[in-house]
């Protein structure tokens, strides 16, 4: 049975499937690879690509480019700081195995305090690493969802509104109201 799948599976390989051409206006439509790739290569840059490209309405992309390297370069800080921390502790403990206790800094501590605290800190410099590459992945992810948005029109014969109401006779609730004209 196994072999009769495999073979099937290999003949119908051997034809290459055929398609009918469908030619697509693509003077309207924003290439969102495009976004996204100025976005992995420089932080932002998909961000300000979008901003550039939108025609009309309120360009809301340049605004994200300071929170996207407020929050690399404070993911970075703390790797640096955990980092240089955790080296301080291991070279602390590594010290105190030949009985010398060389900073002062951890001079409160005994041994198990000193290998426990080079754990922690060992921990967060892995958790900083993974947070530097959530913050790049995310500024990718929002350049490319926004890519997507660029030709979103919301027209002016849409509405909500919104008020408040009773419902029944004494329990408040909130009327949600969408018209379209």
């Amino acid at each position: 049975m196994k072999s009769l799948a495999a073979s099937v599976f290999i003949f119908l390989l051997c034809f290459p499937a055929r398609t009918q051409a469908v030619e697509t206006d693509t003077s309207s439509v924003h290439p969102f690879n495009k976004a996204v790739l100025f976005s992995a290569i420089l932080p932002g840059g998909g961000q300000v690509y979008n901003s550039i490209i939108k025609k009309k309405g309120f360009r809301h992309a340049i605004w994200k480019v300071p929170l996207i390297y407020a929050g690399l370069g404070a993911t970075i800080y703390t790797l640096i700081e955990n980092q240089n921390t955790q080296q301080s502790l291991r070279a602390e403990y590594t010290s105190r195995l030949d009985g010398i206790v060389s900073n002062p800094e951890w001079s409160s501590y005994d041994d198990q305090g000193v290998l426990y605290l080079y754990r922690q800190y060992l921990d967060q410099r892995d958790l900083s690493i993974l947070a530097i590459g959530a913050v790049y992945l995310f500024q990718i992810l929002d350049a490319g969802v926004e890519s997507h948005f660029i030709s979103f029109d919301v027209s002016e014969d849409l509405s909500l509104r919104v008020q408040p109401t009773i419902l029944g006779r004494h329990t408040p609730g909130i009327n949600i109201s969408l018209n379209f004209k």
